[in-house]
């Protein structure tokens, strides 16, 4: 073995801290532009940038900082009806682990269900819904079935072959989880009996789940109203 051999755990430290002063570098970056805006600069943009130091903070682990910054620009984005910048924002936030962080998480997945964004990002928030459920309780069966149909139904031609593949994988290990199902007569049996193969079915008890986390009077938005406006 060489002595010239650089130590794993050196490697990892050095790593570490390149990457920390490269998230506090960009920190730094942000909040300037941030500081440089006009009085009369566009909302849209004050929230954009303070999206992205919120996100910089989780990487620094100022999560109660960073809480306030990107509800903030939820809001904004959700006056605006930018629904994937408002998810974006509710991926940070659950992200911050602060106690409203599962409520965040909810509000995220139901924005990221309802409307057509990158379904890269509604599977990543669905799967967060995954990790957080028990691996015996249905409602990480619900959202990961529920990932698998959004990838089928809106990946364009060069997402969908690994789309289909990482949400095949999410269904297959929850169903190995919940009910140790090891093959494919076993995990269709599974789908029939939890009804899994109709999104009539499985949409509504995704809402169920998101219901649970979220009681109604605590939403951040009407969903009814946001229902009405959706195309036929």
């Amino acid at each position: 073995m060489s002595d010239n051999k650089p130590d794993d755990a050196l490697i990892e430290s050095s790593d570490a801290t390149a990457s920390a002063e490269y998230i506090q570098e960009y920190l730094e970056q942000k909040q300037q532009q941030l500081e440089a805006l006009p009085e009369d600069a566009p909302e849209l943009d004050r929230a954009r940038l303070k999206l992205d130091i919120a996100e910089a903070k989780v990487g620094i682990t100022h999560g109660d900082e960073a809480w306030d910054l990107a509800r903030e620009a939820l809001d904004v984005f959700l006056q605006h009806e930018l629904w994937q910048e408002a998810v974006e924002a509710c991926d940070v936030l659950y992200q911050t682990s602060q106690p409203a962080s599962l409520t965040a998480l909810a509000h995220g997945v139901w924005l990221a269900v309802t409307y057509p964004i990158d379904p890269q990002l509604t599977i990543n928030m669905l799967g967060y819904i995954v990790d957080e459920t028990p691996p015996k309780a249905d409602g990480a069966a619900v959202a990961a079935i529920t990932a698998h149909y959004i990838a089928d139904m809106r990946s364009t031609d060069e997402q969908r072959e690994s789309l289909m593949f990482l949400t095949n994988e999410m269904v297959t290990n929850v169903a190995r989880e919940h009910s140790e199902v090891e093959d494919q007569e076993a995990l269709s049996a599974w789908m029939e009996k939890l009804r899994l193969h109709d999104p009539a079915d499985f949409l509504p008890k995704l809402a169920l789940v998101l219901g649970a986390i979220v009681p109604a009077e605590d939403w951040w938005f009407d969903r009814d109203a946001l229902r009405d406006k959706l195309p036929e």
